[in-house]
């Protein structure tokens, strides 16, 4: 009997603003694709019909991920080619994905890609920032416990660190990662390929007024100063106690100063007496 042979999943890239930006080879995948999956079937299809496309849709979306998956592995189990794209983007990049991918790996069946821009690499192109590495976190966790301990994770990095943010929550994140790490330099990139595309740095605290848009926040390395702290983390820590300051604002200091969570501060002093 001959061994029946499964579909093929792209992964579909497609613009962030600009229709323009859209590929050749995006464009042709999507017009052999038996299937179309994609996170909001109402904008995709606007994509579809700019371009006079005319296929099946099917949805697939964050809280619905694994129904969804199981949607178009059934349907890659038949034959079918499916291609894969979110709103705006490269799927699996801080939108839905990586589960589908990975479930079609295991299973044997071939994946590709018709890559596209992403909003954090187009954001890193036209930020002037030099450094070499940068560290990218997508949207920080809603919980504002979860998203401190992210930062705190790369608050040591010498790299940039990158984070996407809707224009409800960016001044929040903007108010954390200045609580966090301190006066960091940041550039915020919004309506990134679109008319209003703006590009801006500042040094922290800053907010901004009346946000639009999905921004790209990229908060630089801290600059190594002359005046930087002297001593190890304890001894900075009792020089700020001995002075009068209370033990939580000293560790919460010396923590920002030296770029280091605050944990790491604290339990210096588990089992000391106060």
């Amino acid at each position: 009997m001959e061994e029946r042979k499964t579909g093929k999943l792209y992964i579909v890239g497609t613009p962030i603003g600009n229709l323009g930006d859209i590929t050749v080879r995006a464009l042709e995948v999507l017009k052999s694709a038996d299937l179309i999956a994609c996170e909001d079937t109402r904008h995709t299809l606007g994509l579809l019909t700019h371009f006079g496309i005319r296929k099946p849709l099917v949805s697939y979306y964050k809280p619905k991920e694994k129904e969804g998956a199981e949607r178009i592995l059934a349907s890659l189990r038949r034959g079918d080619t499916v291609a894969l794209v979110t709103d705006a983007g490269m799927p699996c990049i801080s939108d839905p994905g990586a589960l589908l991918v990975g479930r079609a790996v295991n299973e044997g069946i071939e994946v590709s890609s018709a890559p596209g821009p992403t909003a954090v690499t187009t954001a890193m192109a036209l930020s002037g920032i030099c450094e070499p590495v940068f560290v990218f976190i997508g949207f920080l966790p809603p919980k504002k416990r979860d998203a401190i301990r992210v930062l705190e994770r790369c608050a040591r990095a010498e790299a940039t660190i990158a984070l996407y943010s809707s224009p409800h929550s960016v001044n929040d994140d903007l108010a954390l990662i200045y609580e966090v790490l301190g006066a960091r330099r940041v550039v915020t990139a919004r309506e990134l390929t679109k008319i209003y595309e703006s590009v801006e740095e500042r040094e922290l605290p800053f907010t901004i007024e009346s946000p639009k848009g999905e921004y790209v926040l990229l908060v630089r390395s801290e600059e190594k100063r002359e005046d930087a702290p002297q001593g190890t983390l304890k001894e900075q820590a009792e020089a700020l106690i001995s002075a009068g300051v209370p033990k939580k604002d000293a560790v919460k200091r010396v923590a920002r100063d030296n770029g280091v969570p605050k944990d790491e501060v604290y339990k210096l002093f588990i089992g000391r007496e106060e």
